[in-house]
């Protein structure tokens, strides 16, 4: 395993990543909103993915909720794992008496994703990026 990264469901995403830059400064990188994907149609507007690097070693995703069953601040951890094999090992591992959010697959941003919750309701998001 490369890094655990933490990720910050919150309402208003735009506005608590412009909090937390100012909270702790870094940069904001790769923000990503529904607009024009199929997947996200009726979120417009809606971030679905950014970053706030404060430093090489802490980085921070942030994303919008997406609808009212959602309660409060969620936090995912994303594994970011070194291959292929790995991922697909802790992939079939937390599955096993999990949930699967969103099931394995090559992603429109260049790597392996799942999300999965577990049998203790700690919600996963496994990444493997792909060599570019």
């Amino acid at each position: 395993m490369k890094s655990i990264t933490p990720e910050i469901y919150v309402e208003n995403c735009k506005e608590a990543l412009d909090f937390y830059k100012e909270l702790f400064g870094g940069e904001i990188k790769n923000l990503q909103l529904a607009d024009g994907k199929e997947m996200f149609k009726g979120f417009e507007g809606k971030i679905i993915h950014s970053e706030l690097h404060v430093n090489t070693n802490c980085v921070l995703y942030f994303v919008d909720l997406f609808d009212d069953k959602q309660k409060g601040s969620e936090t995912h951890f994303v594994l970011e794992l070194e291959s292929e094999e790995e991922i697909n090992k802790v992939y079939n591992s937390l599955k096993a008496n999990g949930v699967v959010g969103f099931e394995l697959q090559k992603t429109f941003w260049g790597a392996y994703h799942a999300v999965i919750t577990d049998s203790y309701g700690v919600t996963w998001g496994l990444n493997y990026t792909l060599s570019r």
